[in-house]
């Protein structure tokens, strides 16, 4: 490996073998770290007059790295929250660069040092329940798609799942006996197991009986739980 494109060269290492390999980070992990180094190579063109393939290591300074979030924030109109996260991708790639080039490790650190920005954190509403009676009425519930997104709407606020929690739920991640039990496969291929009882458990009940989706084999079990037209998933 030349010095010449030890950048290019470090980049594709984090991004494959070692994120994917040894740290086993999901699809949408890596793929928020790919995003933050496309920007920072469009940065470097477009504001360093720095094409891609002429940056190296030794280009990676502390003022560098400022000037690329500062443009982030002014001229992406980035949140706070974007801005930490693209820095936050940035310092996992020197982290895993700085074991391979101890010769950096001063100017790795400085930027290494440079500090996320506080957030103001907002207090999410609740609903009422007279507010939840009027939100589970909405789905027309004399069609299939309405008896669909009543189940997700009563199964979200049981479980607090996330919509992609969801999308992602297959037919062999519910168990119906009791204790009944959904595996919700979260961020970072998190898992976490949750109980759903009365009303939900009558309704998904309800829901995977009509659609005929249990008990029918693996390729029944890996079946979305969730299915939509356009996607069929």
């Amino acid at each position: 490996m030349k010095k010449a494109n030890d950048f290019s060269w470090y980049l594709s290492r984090f991004l494959t073998a070692y994120l994917s390999g040894e740290k086993n980070l999901s699809t949408n992990t890596i793929a928020v770290y790919r995003d933050s180094f496309r920007l920072f190579l469009l940065f470097c063109e477009q504001k360093m007059d720095v094409a891609p393939d002429r940056i190296t290591i030794s280009l990676l300074t502390k003022e560098l790295i400022l000037k690329y979030l500062d443009w982030l924030e002014t001229e992406r109109k980035c949140r706070i929250i974007t801005r930490n996260q693209r820095l936050s991708s940035i310092h996992g790639f020197l982290k895993y660069v700085q074991k391979q080039m101890p010769e950096n490790l001063f100017e790795l650190q400085r930027i290494l040092g440079i500090s996320s920005k506080r957030v103001t954190k907002t207090i999410v509403p609740y609903l009422t329940e007279d507010e939840l009676k009027i939100l589970f009425q909405q789905p027309d519930i004399r069609t299939k798609q309405g008896k669909r997104d009543l189940v997700i709407l009563v199964l979200m606020y049981d479980s607090a799942a996330r919509v992609q929690e969801l999308a992602d739920l297959k037919v062999k991640n519910i168990r119906l006996n009791s204790p009944a039990v959904i595996t919700l496969h979260g961020k970072g291929n998190k898992t976490r197991h949750v109980p759903i009882l009365g009303r939900t458990k009558e309704l998904l009940t309800g829901y995977l009986e009509d659609h005929k989706k249990y008990a029918w084999g693996v390729a029944i079990a890996d079946t979305p739980v969730f299915l939509i037209k356009s996607t069929n998933s």
